[in-house]
């Protein structure tokens, strides 16, 4: 048999029950609440250490893709320099066989040419290895990194799962409560709660009074507001905060 309750079920109940009903709900959220707590920052320090990894990892490559393109750039410079040494060398073949002075002016000029391109190409080389060399030293620097991330990684995350592995039970049975709980609370009043509780930096959305006070926001409650709190008649919320507010006795009387 279904433990579902009408929406019809639901507007029966009167307002003293809804009261009870939202203070009940608001104290097992409370306690869900305090074991996230326990969690601490652990969470967002894991997704922290997963993203820097990721970005590390991103890195690496692309300092490795960096260092493939200047690698084929001086096998293309090395084979520039044999392409120039072939031609000089036909050129120099070609000096014994001019039939003046021009011709020989002409051919010495392609193999002052082809020399200098040698040059200017030995000189990339140097260039693209000194790249790199620094391209590897900071690669070599991100592993580092990645390693020591990785470790801090799986640091956290068995910190985590000890906490999760030592709460989760007592949270399920918990969330259970809670959602048998707002099973009995009209919607719009559940909206309203969880509304209330996701702008309260405290989680608190239903609150008792505290010598004449709110119990969320502390300020001042006239006598005859509280008069009305205590009759339990309507939901009366703090004119400041906007919390529900329910007298003490409420507090009392409701057990989980």
């Amino acid at each position: 048999m279904s433990t579902q309750i009408s929406a019809e079920t639901k507007s029966e109940i009167t307002v003293e029950e809804k009261l009870r009903a939202l203070f009940m709900l608001q104290t097992i959220d409370t306690q869900i609440d305090k074991i996230r707590t326990i969690r601490g920052e652990l969470p967002l320090e894991v997704q922290d250490l997963e993203d820097e990894l990721a970005g590390l990892q991103t890195r690496i490559a692309n300092l490795s893709d960096e260092v493939s393109q200047l690698e084929n750039s001086i096998n293309d410079k090395k084979n520039a320099i044999k392409d120039s040494l072939a031609l000089i060398k036909k050129y120099e073949a070609q000096q014994g066989n001019v039939r003046n002075n021009r011709e020989f002016d002409s051919i010495n000029k392609e193999i002052e040419y082809q020399t200098l391109d040698i040059q200017l190409s030995e000189k990339r080389i140097k260039e693209f290895r000194a790249g790199i060399d620094a391209k590897n030293d900071l690669v070599t620097l991100a592993k580092t990194s990645l390693d020591e991330r990785s470790r801090d990684l799986d640091h956290k995350k068995g910190e985590l799962n000890d906490i999760i592995a030592e709460t989760e039970k007592e949270e399920q049975s918990l969330t259970n409560e809670s959602e048998k709980a707002e099973s009995k609370i009209e919607e719009r009043l559940i909206n309203a709660y969880k509304r209330i509780r996701d702008n309260a930096v405290n989680g608190l959305a239903v609150v008792t009074i505290q010598r004449d006070a709110c119990g969320g926001c502390f300020n001042k409650i006239p006598p005859q507001r509280q008069m009305d709190i205590r009759l339990r008649k309507k939901i009366i919320v703090c004119e400041y905060c906007g919390r529900v507010l329910v007298d003490p006795e409420i507090a009392a009387e409701t057990a989980i």
